[in-house]
């Protein structure tokens, strides 16, 4: 039996998560929680702190200290609500948008050298098996929770 836990273990140090930081760009030193609250904020149009705490699976307290650290490395921008002064939108500054566009290029290149070891087949098979794995982890009760 394969022990599925290390092929995990691995996987997680090869991309990276264990790291403190993902990325520098332009000397700025961007952490994998910064990193994904960047690319959250840019995919959606001007998102509350909620959806994208909600998004990210981060407790609000933890959420709005991170985000303050990229309000002061003037990344992020944090705009009360106009209909409800008890919440704040997101969005990025412009070196905040140039940032999160450089990462993501940059993944997609590491992306695609990793699938360029690869055939079309397996690169396929791969992408199918993750999409599996992700949606059975939305649909389990102890999905991102260890077990103990």
């Amino acid at each position: 039996m394969e022990n599925y836990r290390e092929i995990f273990q691995l996987l997680s140090r090869r991309f990276g998560f264990l790291d403190k930081n993902c990325c520098s760009v332009s000397g700025a030193e961007i952490s994998t929680v910064h990193s994904h609250i960047l690319y959250e904020i840019d995919k959606q149009t001007s998102p509350t702190m909620q959806q994208v705490s909600e998004a990210l699976g981060i407790d609000a307290t933890t959420f709005s200290r991170q985000v303050q650290s990229l309000v002061k490395m003037n990344l992020v921008k944090k705009t009360p609500s106009t209909e409800d002064r008890r919440y704040y939108h997101l969005t990025l500054t412009i070196e905040g948008k140039y940032i999160a566009t450089s990462i993501d290029t940059s993944m997609n290149h590491y992306l695609q050298e990793l699938f360029s070891h690869m055939s079309e087949q397996e690169k396929a098979d791969v992408i199918r098996s993750i999409t599996i794995l992700n949606e059975a982890m939305g649909k389990s009760s102890v999905c991102c929770t260890p077990v103990y």
